[in-house]
């Protein structure tokens, strides 16, 4: 399942264009895993898509499972790393900052949208301590949006606020499902009103 805006998805190599071998491991694990399901694909099928064999896959990871969390641990950190990092830059107005998070969470979605498929369906199959991580970090990503809405809309409060926000992820993580019909401008602008208007409807 390729991203809208380009072949592979993005937020798996620091160097989009130029990734590591780690990275294109990665990269090929979530594109298999997204169309596959974790469970079905094997270290051999990963070799195969870069073009080496299964043993040098090993070099890089002890098994499946280890590229399974380091791929969905990875993908939550740079979530809470480059939301704060939005906020940051949008200054102190609230309203900046939602705009700047829902730019930043569409631009993800579009640009990783076999991440999404997979942390919607594999998250589950992680070993215990790592899909805790995981958790742990998306929960950080989520208050950063929470701490912006409450905020924004202050008489709501603090459970609204994060209901907004999972309504929100809700509506911009479907792009997997749709992401070709329009082109990518197009997209990401519809999905940026759409989801800044739920936040604040």
């Amino acid at each position: 399942m390729a991203a809208a805006g380009g072949d592979v998805d993005s937020a798996l190599a620091a160097d989009a264009a130029r990734p590591s071998r780690r990275e294109q491991i990665l990269r090929a694990a979530a594109q298999l895993f997204a169309e596959r399901g974790a469970r079905s694909v094997g270290v051999d099928d990963v070799g195969a898509a870069i073009g080496v064999t299964g043993p040098a896959i090993y070099r890089h990871f002890a098994s499946k499972d280890a590229m399974l969390a380091e791929m969905l641990e990875g993908i939550s950190e740079r979530l809470l790393a480059g939301g704060r990092e939005r906020v940051a830059a949008a200054g102190d107005d609230p309203a900046a900052q939602l705009r700047a998070l829902v730019a930043f969470q569409v631009d993800f979605a579009l640009d990783n949208p076999a991440l999404i498929t997979v942390h919607d369906r594999d998250l589950g199959s992680l070993a215990p301590e790592h899909a805790a991580r995981v958790r742990r970090l998306q929960r950080r990503y989520v208050e950063v949006w929470v701490d912006v809405l409450a905020r924004l809309l202050p008489e709501e409060g603090t459970a609204a606020s994060r209901a907004r926000a999972h309504a929100v992820f809700g509506l911009v993580n479907s792009t997997p499902h749709s992401a070709g019909r329009l082109s990518r401008e197009r997209t990401a602008a519809l999905l940026a009103a759409m989801a800044e208007a739920a936040a604040t409807a």
